[in-house]
């Protein structure tokens, strides 16, 4: 188990420094409305990461105690995901997600309300629990939705800890990153080789499916 809570917590955080919806919203969101908002933005951000959690983890223990064939297969479709990312991160011509959008001011029950809706509408949040998280669970200790339950968490720790201090210095960060181009491609090179490493060790594992 503490293999797949290190395992987990690498992916989660090579995979919430991919740009990506929540990112744009709340750096966006930061810039334009101050620290704040940007935070209560995140709350709203967290409250869908844990609807996805709750709902993926009571789907696996079904699934794997139905059909235990399907851990393979979405093992092989985790380890797609990764490279797909992985590839994002490292292929020319990459924006950078600090190059945002000016928003209108919104009310922190808006504010909320559209960090829920941008996370609930997130597929990559979604792909994530779905066909990364059986990665990190271990066959022999059973207690599937016990373990997907405190994997999950991890990831929620994560997520949450990296994007509120993206939200508390997004404005810093803009203009530091803005000078420095190079640092942004570092940045994106390391990304896609975690990311790229990780897809290759989930495509080559040999562990079982876990049984009914």
């Amino acid at each position: 188990m503490t293999g797949g809570l290190i395992g987990i917590t690498l992916v989660s955080l090579g995979m919430v420094l991919t740009p990506g919806p929540n990112m744009i919203y709340l750096i966006s969101r930061s810039i334009t409305q101050g620290r704040r908002a940007g935070l209560v933005s995140l709350t709203g951000v967290v409250l869908g990461f844990t609807i996805y959690l709750t709902a993926t983890c009571l789907g696996l223990t079904a699934i794997f105690a139905l059909v235990p064939a399907a851990y393979t297969a979405l093992k092989l479709a985790g380890a797609a995901y990764l490279g797909w990312l992985a590839w994002k991160a490292l292929k020319p011509g990459g924006g950078s997600v600090f190059e945002t959008r000016e928003l209108e001011h919104a009310s922190n029950r808006r504010l909320f309300s559209m960090g829920l809706l941008t996370c609930l509408l997130n597929p990559k949040i979604a792909i994530l629990y779905l066909s990364l998280l059986p990665q990190f669970i271990d066959p022999a200790a059973g207690h599937v939705l016990l373990q997907s339950l405190a994997l999950g968490s991890v990831q929620i720790v994560v997520a949450t800890t990296v994007n509120g201090l993206i939200a508390i210095t997004a404005g810093t960060l803009a203009a530091f990153l803005a000078a420095r181009p190079l640092w942004l491609r570092m940045q994106r090179y390391f990304m896609g080789t975690v990311l790229g490493g990780m897809a290759i060790h989930l495509a080559t594992d040999r562990s079982r499916a876990i049984a009914a």
